[in-house]
């Protein structure tokens, strides 16, 4: 018996459950959980995903296309639970959603092989090579971006299946995006779409918010405005300064950031247009 995630977005009506678990069970497979969203009964969208064991894995997938997805209109995957992807960290200076996620990775908490940490500096290689991960150096500046995100590009392409920005203070050109064949992950100093771009904190201290936040996102082209996957929030008031505000502020995006990452390896997100739905 093999574990299977099933993960289906399609037009909703009448008869997909059915279908579905008919499927499975004429293919000797088991539900072992089940979550489903739909966004409107009759003109709106229906989510699924499923935990399947399963007895022949191989023929079960090359059949549920033409069988259930097809007549239905599915966008659809199906992959193995013991599947682990393999991940790359990219990061700069501050160090602590690296090093959050490196710990969380060492003590087993994200089912992930991290292929190896890619950074603008060199301030955290003797940590990351101490863990016996690799550590690659690509400076970057206005005059060599082009050739530092070939490189970059070259290194994810090759390594990773998906790459998380643990505090990586470059942006990504939609060049690079669209010649990756992965997604990218981003932590954002901020409750999005509030404080977008640079110096989030100091923007939200001349606001005087009292709410500060920070929020995890697929990354796309436009400048923090991909599908966000998580969010959290901290309560501030007006005697918190800046400094003030990003020391609180990073303990919500390890966490957010580490909520994001480990629900992507868990296959537990499926994007639809600007959004994503997080079973």
């Amino acid at each position: 018996m093999e574990r299977l995630r099933l993960l289906i977005d399609c037009p909703d009506r009448r008869g997909i459950v059915a279908a579905v678990s008919t499927f499975l069970a004429q293919h000797l497979g088991n539900i072992v959980t089940s979550d489903q969203h739909s966004t409107h009964p009759t003109d709106g969208r229906f989510y699924m995903r499923m935990e399947v064991d399963a007895e022949d894995p191989v023929a079960m997938r090359n059949a549920f296309g033409q069988a259930v997805a097809e007549p239905f209109g599915m966008t659809w995957r199906m992959v193995g639970a013991h599947e682990r992807k393999r991940m790359a960290i990219l990061a700069s200076r501050e160090p602590h959603c690296l090093l959050d996620l490196l710990w969380r990775w060492r003590a087993g908490d994200l089912p992930a092989d991290i292929a190896c940490v890619i950074s603008n500096h060199l301030d955290h290689r003797e940590v990351v090579e101490a863990m016996g991960l690799e550590y690659h150096h690509i400076p970057v500046t206005p005059q060599t971006k082009p050739e530092a995100e070939q490189r970059l590009l070259e290194l994810v392409s090759d390594k990773a299946d998906v790459a998380v920005l643990a505090r990586y203070m470059q942006i990504l050109s939609a060049e690079l995006l669209d010649a990756a064949p992965l997604p990218f992950i981003n932590i954002h100093h901020s409750f999005l779409p509030a404080f977008v771009g640079a110096q989030p904190y100091r923007q939200a201290f001349d606001r005087g918010v009292k709410i500060i936040g920070a929020t995890a996102h697929y990354v796309t082209a436009e400048l923090d405005a991909g599908p966000i996957i998580e969010q959290d929030v901290a309560r501030v008031t007006h005697r918190a300064g800046v400094d003030e505000l990003a020391r609180l502020g990073a303990d919500i995006e390890r966490v957010v950031l580490a909520r994001a990452v480990r629900w992507h390896l868990e296959d537990r997100i499926i994007v639809t247009g600007d959004k994503t739905v997080v079973f």
